[in-house]
């Protein structure tokens, strides 16, 4: 019944039984969701109980068979996916409401379904679905590129993991896991302190939950368990924690900190920012992170917050360079980011939400306007009726309710027209300065064990320059990214010979260049990066 038919998860049945059939079916296909959604493992049986015997049996039954026989005539199964716009679901509850009010009558309503369920109008339709379908512009091979470049700034499950589990205790969570490398974790109740932290996200990310038997953060593992709780970016717990722990550690993050890397000969600065993409209603459409480095000349370029990865705290008795150094201000450098990287990210965002906003009012409009086409159908019936002189029960009543309608679908129409024309602008907003370290050259640098690790950055030059040349030779297209610290040097593309600007493939190559035999030791953002990538 009506009891089950959204709000909870049942994925662990296999077997639905209907016994009170809803005339619309949005409302059957929500209960079927319930039981045939992530996590199933079995086939769904759907179990539709109706009474053959009875007036809405013989309206329900006459449906199908009708149906049936146009199935057989047009030779597809489509008719199945365009019988909403043939017989909606509300005008036949319609209909059946009319019945009950002994405005019509069974035979009337066979006659109707008769009637307006033709092969003609399905067979328009369905070739009409078609020809649309054949219109479109499907480029496949764009599709491929963006889908394994989306691999790239993908959070790996351990990473996320990682993060969750040493901030967790910081505050008050104390995930235990349930056995040597399961990568589950027991947690419990939510510390009250967290509660109140859940309240406002929630209209985002859902209600914060009192209390997490267990967790997990790689997706496979519902696999096997579907009562895990999935903590990933977007949940609430993941998002109350993350608020938490930067609350917690604002302050240490303005004071700075000193980092050590085994690859570097000189001391740099480096500042981490927030920035937004904000549309004209003041949602946030995006948000990253952005890392400008500054170096004792004072020369400053880009990074990907990543290599906050590649270095590694220095001691307390560390310090950055004498303080005869002068610090950059800290205007100057979000001035360096604005004109070098955000002004090019908020047009590429502009760019995409311009096409988004088309697709969306265009449809929006569309749908709409087909509403609002069968409300002032339904109203000029009605009103056809009364001058007529047409005896029906309370006909005034139903006037009043379909004016009503139709003012509220126009005014449904005009809003979001003019949300949508808000939404088609969109500007860089929120940039904040979250903190600033000193990198410093690693003192065991030189160390004999440690001195073959140390790039070399004219011998990594060199290969860098054979791989893109190999690369090249293939016909592929190369994007070096060397100094970006994203995991990787080189973006290697395979152009699609119909249309260069699109690619068929794409490989992401981190490149090794020593100048002898001997290790080669992949950084914590290199070996991450070639975990997520996997075979790409």
């Amino acid at each position: 019944t009506e009891a089950a038919g959204e709000g909870i998860n049942l994925q662990f049945c296999w077997l639905m039984v209907n016994f009170d059939i809803p005339w619309n079916p949005v409302r059957l296909e929500q209960r079927v969701g319930r039981i045939h959604r992530y996590g199933q493992e079995k086939d769904c049986l759907i179990f539709n109980f109706v009474a053959k015997n009875t007036r809405e049996g013989r309206v329900l039954q006459k449906l199908l068979d009708r149906l049936t026989e146009i199935r057989k005539d047009l030779g597809s199964d489509q008719v199945f996916d365009v019988v909403g716009e043939v017989f909606p679901a509300n005008q036949l509850e319609r209909l059946l409401r009319e019945m009950y009010a002994r405005q019509t009558d069974v035979h009337n309503i066979e006659d109707r379904i008769v009637r307006d369920v033709s092969p003609e109008k399905f067979r328009a339709i369905t070739e009409s679905t078609l020809e649309g379908l054949a219109k479109k512009e499907l480029n496949l091979s764009a599709m491929v590129g963006k889908r394994i470049e989306a691999k790239e700034r993908r959070l790996v499950p351990e990473v996320i993991e990682q993060f969750f589990v040493d901030a967790a205790p910081e505050c008050g969570l104390r995930p235990k896991q349930t056995g040597k490398d399961t990568h589950i974790y027991r947690l419990g109740k939510t510390p009250r302190n967290l509660l109140p932290i859940g309240d406002a996200p929630e209209d985002r990310y859902g209600r914060l939950g009192r209390e997490y038997k267990q967790i997990a953060f790689d997706k496979d593992r519902l696999r096997d368990d579907t009562a895990l709780d999935w903590i990933t970016p977007g949940h609430p717990l993941f998002e109350v924690v993350r608020h938490d722990i930067l609350r917690r550690t604002e302050d240490h993050l303005r004071r700075g900190a000193v980092f050590l890397d085994i690859h570097r000969d000189d001391p740099a600065l480096l500042d981490l920012f927030a920035a937004s993409v904000k549309d004209g209603r003041g949602r946030t459409l995006h948000r990253r992170l952005f890392t400008v480095e500054t170096a004792l000349s004072g020369e400053m370029t880009l990074h990907e917050p990543t290599i906050l990865l590649d270095i590694a705290p220095a001691p307390s008795d560390v310090s950055g360079p004498s303080e005869s150094v002068s610090l950059p201000d800290k205007r100057v450098v979000e001035q360096f980011l604005y004109e070098h990287s955000l002004a090019q990210w908020g047009e590429e965002v502009a760019a995409e939400r311009q096409d988004e906003v088309q697709r969306v009012q265009r449809h929006v409009e569309i749908s709409l306007n087909a509403l609002i086409d069968r409300a002032q159908f339904q109203l000029a019936e009605y009103l056809n009726r009364k001058v007529e002189g047409q005896t029906v029960t309370g006909l005034d009543g139903l006037i009043a309710q379909a004016e009503q309608h139709l003012d509220t679908l126009n005014n449904r129409l005009e809003t979001r027209q003019r949300e949508l024309e808000l939404e088609r602008h969109s500007s860089i907003a929120d940039i904040n300065h979250l903190g600033r370290v000193w990198v410093m050259p690693h003192p065991a640098r030189t160390n004999p064990e440690i001195a073959p690790l140390v790039r070399d950055d004219q011998i990594e030059h060199i290969a860098i320059e054979f791989v893109k040349q190999y690369e090249q030779s293939r016909g592929w297209v190369v994007e070096s990214v060397e100094d970006e610290n994203r995991g990787y040097d080189l973006i290697s593309r395979c152009p699609d010979p119909s249309d260069p600007k699109s690619f068929l493939d794409v490989r992401f190559i981190e490149v090794k260049g020593r100048a002898g035999v001997g290790i080669v030791a992949l950084s914590p953002n290199e070996y991450r990066t070639a975990d997520r990538m996997k075979s790409d």
